[in-house]
């Protein structure tokens, strides 16, 4: 049976030629790191040396005209009908649904695109000596974005899961697509990092 992902873009392309590709999900026989896979938790670096300027911007495909934003509006929502510059309008409402407080929007204008693992929350887990390339791969993977309402993204702000949590329903796949972000950058956790993640992965 199709996924609600597949739904969504099969509907998107339908409505425009415009073509769009989200990321591919993990093979089924590749199940995501568990929270073991990172390893001890151990302090925070202080992160006084992150500066945002050194994380790039989002990437840019001229072939498509749709940057990396556009292309999660596009993975996220359903329904939409994409113009000719990447740019996606909702025609009939209700595009999105933002996963962090469940709040349904259908003006791109008004939601952001987050980093689940936020740029200086990396810089505090092991990214210090990152190059540029590696800090802009970072930036655009788009594996590790979401969009989600301002006011959830403006809440969140750089927290991890110690002083932040979203919705409740949320819990599970949050807390999954943290976990797999910090393995696949071998990033580490804080003791009580680790303790709200396997909190919430309890709700799994």
């Amino acid at each position: 049976m199709p996924s609600r992902l597949s739904l969504a873009l099969l509907t998107l392309v339908a409505g425009c030629s415009l073509p769009v590709t989200a990321p591919e999900p993990p093979p089924a026989s590749e199940p995501p790191p568990a929270l073991a896979d990172l390893g001890e938790p151990r302090p925070e670096d202080t992160g006084a040396h992150y500066r945002r300027a050194d994380w790039g911007d989002w990437d840019y495909d001229p072939a498509s005209k749709c940057n990396t934003r556009e292309r999660v509006l596009a993975r996220d929502g359903r329904g939409l009908k994409v113009d000719a510059q990447c740019r996606p309008t909702c025609p009939q409402g209700d595009c999105w649904t933002s996963p962090y407080d469940g709040v349904a929007v259908d003006d791109a204008s008004d939601l952001q695109i987050d980093h689940i693992v936020p740029l200086a929350e990396a810089n505090r887990s092991g990214a210090r000596r990152w190059t540029k390339d590696e800090r802009e791969t970072f930036y655009n993977d788009q594996d590790n974005l979401v969009a989600v309402t301002a006011r959830s993204n403006q809440s969140k702000g750089d927290d991890d899961p110690g002083r932040w949590r979203p919705v409740r329903g949320h819990w599970c796949d949050y807390a999954t697509r943290y976990v797999t972000i910090k393995a696949r950058y071998r990033l580490s956790v804080d003791p009580v990092e680790h303790a709200e993640l396997a909190r919430m992965l309890n709700t799994c």
